[in-house]
């Protein structure tokens, strides 16, 4: 099989510095496409292999090597001061039996970011599958310093299929290596605090489509979206930073399930120099400042448990609100109590209604109460930051009194 093939770069749209360009890979897909692997690399030169070394490994759950064809990986190259495209490049022929095409590119300073690399991939494995008439096949995406599990797409097409969801995020570990004992401690909390807000949530308001065991992370190193839902929600927004959490808001404000797999793993790299402005590695030396001063805070148990009783509240009053004609929509506010809702908002308990009506999902009413109505002084002031320890002791013994019960 050709394993590497040139990419061709096309104008696409006209911003005041430049012209974007849009990815183009001339080479056909195999018509049993299932899956296109998605790269964005800036200066990985030295990780770059060993992450495409993982990808070639890949198994069904079985344990035998997926066929070829069945997927195959995109490498965007962008603004590279260093030889990634030529590493890729020589792992493509000396690896003949994985699909890899590999382009360069070097984007205007505008435009310069992981938010646009990441879309200019994504938005070419999606009209791949399309092309082989292959909507319910999956963009998988990864990173050039991140080693996917040997089963990683075997296992996020299994979990797409038994959860009926339009996206699989994987756990994404990092490895354990000596470093300020601090630093470590603050990043294992976190993870222990995330995963016990999880499993509060799967007990408080659960998903169906997402139940425990699950994790937190929705993060681009393990984020596999299929076409269809690919283009429902209009592609990756293209932000310098983040693109993946805004990617999983828009899933979310459409919606559309994502499953959050703990058998769907990957291990990246824990650096503290990291190629994005707000990341993992950002994350890290915030915590390496905060060494011997403070702890982080987060929200404490009780703030977080108030939080998931209201959405599970607000999604029942939403779902009701869709089977009420206008005429009724007074009384049925009267018999379901909007006010005392209202009030704890700090809203007005017709512009509650409103949105409750307006919102075509239950995503776009939760996104305006988190981004508009829970930062306000209502109800923000009700609440006060605890330490990261304090918030982790408060998670694990409200979820003992609950198994105790």
């Amino acid at each position: 099989m050709k394993s590497i093939s040139s990419a061709q770069l096309l104008p696409s749209q006209k911003t005041p510095e430049a012209i974007i360009p849009c990815l183009h890979i001339p080479a056909q897909p195999a018509a049993h496409l299932q899956a296109v692997v998605i790269i964005p690399v800036k200066d990985e030169a030295e990780q770059l292999p060993a992450a495409l070394a993982a990808l070639s490994a890949q198994v069904d759950l079985e344990g035998r090597p997926l066929p070829p064809g069945w997927f195959e990986v995109l490498v965007l190259a962008n603004n590279c001061q260093d030889s990634s495209a030529a590493e890729a490049r020589r792992f493509a022929a000396d690896h003949p039996h994985m699909c890899l095409h590999v382009a360069e590119i070097s984007l205007p300073p505008a435009e310069a970011h992981i938010g646009r690399a990441r879309r200019l991939l994504m938005d070419e494995a999606c009209r791949r599958l399309e092309l082989v008439g292959h909507p319910a096949g999956f963009i998988a995406s990864t990173d050039g310093d991140t080693c996917v599990a040997s089963t990683w797409l075997a296992a996020t097409q299994r979990e797409l299929r038994q959860f009926a969801v339009a996206a699989v995020c994987g756990r994404i570990l990092t490895p354990t290596r000596p470093r300020s004992s601090l630093v470590r401690r603050y990043h294992l909390r976190d993870a222990a605090y995330r995963l016990l807000q999880a499993r509060l949530e799967a007990e408080l308001d659960p998903n169906p489509n997402d139940p425990w065991p699950r994790h937190h992370q929705h993060f681009g190193a393990s984020f596999a979206i299929t076409a269809a839902a690919y283009r429902q929600v209009g592609g990756l927004p293209v932000v310098p930073y983040l693109e993946d959490e805004a990617l999983y808001r828009a899933l979310r404000r459409h919606d559309l399930s994502v499953r959050h797999s703990p058998a769907v793993r990957v291990l990246t790299s824990d650096r503290q120099q990291g190629r994005v402005a707000v990341g993992l590695s950002w994350q890290l030396r915030e915590w390496e400042l905060l060494a011997g001063q403070t702890q982080p805070v987060v929200a404490g148990m009780p703030h977080v448990v108030a939080t998931l009783l209201l959405r599970r509240h607000l999604r029942h009053l939403w779902l009701e609100t869709q089977a009420v004609i206008l005429p009724e929509i007074m009384l049925w506010n009267q018999h379901y109590g909007i006010a005392p809702v209202a009030e704890e908002l700090g809203v007005s308990r017709v512009a509650l209604l409103l949105r409750l009506r307006q919102a075509t999902t239950f995503g776009q009413l939760w996104e305006w109460i988190e981004q508009d109505v829970l930062p306000g002084p209502a109800w923000a002031r009700r609440w006060q930051p605890v330490p990261l320890s304090q918030g982790l002791q408060e998670l694990r013994l409200r979820l003992f009194a609950t198994r105790a019960a």
